[in-house]
């Protein structure tokens, strides 16, 4: 039919933790994903960070930055670039296509890259997917 792919997936990665640490999850699978495939996050163009709780982004954007204020900052101006789960939506059953969706749209928009979208959930796992935008 002609059509051609938005996106390419490149690698997919889980993680749990304790319970109590649902915030640190996104974090964690982020750098699994992309370990995976030996880049790191000044590669990658764009993030979305599920908002389940607002510190979610937070937390695991510092955890990418890997305690460096200054690489934690530059993270976050590429994280939730059009607002996250609090100004977009957090639909049940469909966070996840919904993270993956805006970011491969604002990678297209922006010319193409590599873009990493993550999610945390309710059992203390994260789960993180890395794609590129030709």
């Amino acid at each position: 039919m002609g059509l051609k792919p938005i996106a390419e997936l490149i690698a997919t990665a889980s993680v749990c933790t304790d319970l109590t640490m649902l915030a640190i999850n996104p974090g964690y699978a982020i750098k699994k994903v992309i370990s995976k495939v030996s880049m790191t996050v000044d590669k990658i163009d764009l993030f979305e960070i599920n908002e389940a709780f607002a510190a979610v982004p937070l937390v695991s954007s510092e955890i990418l930055g890997d305690g460096d204020v200054t690489k934690t900052k530059k993270i976050r101006e590429r994280l939730n670039v059009n607002g996250g789960a609090i100004a977009i939506g957090h639909p049940v059953g469909a966070s996840g296509a919904r993270i993956i969706m805006t970011l491969m749209h604002e990678l297209r928009r922006r010319g193409g890259g590599y873009g990493v979208a993550a999610i945390c959930g309710g059992l203390s796992q994260g789960d993180a997917v890395l794609i590129k935008v030709e």
